[in-house]
C-alpha cells in the first residue's frame, strides 16, 4: 500500500475536476462534490476509464482496468465524490483494490 499525502490527495482531486469540465465542455466553478457525472455532466464510464490510463501513467501505479470494474460492480461512483475517492483508494492501493471493496 503507498502512502497518500495531501499533496497528491490535492493533485488528484484538481486532474479530475479539471478533466471533467474539459471532458464534459462545462465550467470547473459550477462543479462540487455532488454533481453526478453521469446525470448531471452527461459523462460515461468511458471517461472514467481514460482518466484511469492517466493516473496510471502519471503515479506508475500496477492496477488492471479489470480490477477497477469489479470494485466498481460493488462500489459504483457516479458523484464527483465518490470519483475522487475511488482514485485515492487506486493510488493507494492499486490492484490490491479489490480487497478493500
Amino acid at each position: 500500500m503507498k502512502e497518500i499525502t495531501e499533496e497528491i490527495k490535492t493533485e488528484l482531486k484538481k486532474m479530475i475536476y479539471e478533466f471533467f469540465a474539459d471532458e464534459c465542455e462545462t465550467d470547473i466553478n459550477g462543479l462540487n462534490p455532488q454533481t453526478n457525472v453521469i446525470d448531471e455532466l452527461d459523462g460515461d464510464s468511458l471517461m472514467v476509464i481514460e482518466l484511469i490510463e492517466t493516473v496510471k501513467k502519471k503515479y506508475d501505479l500496477d492496477l488492471k482496468l479489470q480490477t477497477v470494474g469489479k470494485f466498481l460492480l460493488k462500489k459504483p461512483a457516479e458523484t464527483l465524490e465518490e470519483i475522487v475517492n475511488l482514485f485515492y483508494m487506486i493510488y493507494q492501493y492499486e490492484d490490491d483494490i479489490i480487497n478493500e471493496a
